[in-house]
C-alpha cells in the first residue's frame, strides 16, 4: 500500500480491511497520522457528509459513544467536528479518529454513489479495485 488517497478510499469502500488500514495508519509518523487524518477529514466534506451521518458512523466505526471522537461527531456542526477529530492528539485518539473518519466517509460516499454517481461518474475513486494479496513465501 502506497498511495493515502487509494488505500483511504478502499478502507472506507471496504476493498481492504479495517485491520490492514490501522496496520498502516499505526506505521506512519505522528505526523504523517495527523495530515492522515486531516486528508480523511477533507474527503468526508467532499463526500457531503451530514450531522446524520454521526450514528451511523459511530455504530460502523466499533467506537463507544463516550470515546471522545464519537462525542465530537455527533454534536453537530460537522465541518467543525471533523477539523476538531482530525485535530486530536494522543495516539489512542488519533486510531479511534482515523476509524471514525473511515466511517463517515464510507457512510457519506455510499450515500453519494447512490444520489449522483449511481448512473456513472469519472470520480476515479469510484473504480478501484484491489488485487488479490500477494502470498507469503
Amino acid at each position: 500500500m502506497a498511495d493515502p488517497y487509494i488505500i483511504l478510499n478502499e478502507l472506507a469502500q471496504e476493498l481492504r480491511p479495517m485491520s490492514q488500514g490501522i496496520e498502516w495508519f499505526e506505521s506512519l509518523s505522528a505526523e504523517e497520522q495527523s495530515n492522515t487524518l486531516r486528508l480523511l477529514s477533507h474527503f468526508c466534506i467532499q463526500a457531503r457528509a451530514t450531522t446524520e451521518d454521526g450514528p451511523e458512523s459511530i455504530r460502523r466505526s466499533g467506537l463507544r459513544a463516550t470515546h471522545t471522537p464519537a462525542v465530537l461527531i455527533a454534536r453537530g456542526r460537522i465541518s467543525q467536528q471533523l477539523g476538531k477529530i482530525a485535530n486530536l492528539t494522543p495516539h489512542d485518539e488519533r486510531l479511534k479518529s482515523f476509524r471514525l473518519l473511515i466511517a463517515v466517509l464510507a457512510v457519506a460516499d455510499e450515500r453519494r454513489r447512490e444520489r449522483f454517481c449511481s448512473d456513472g461518474c469519472g470520480h476515479a475513486w469510484h473504480r478501484l479495485s484491489v488485487d488479490a494479496p500477494e502470498a507469503s513465501a
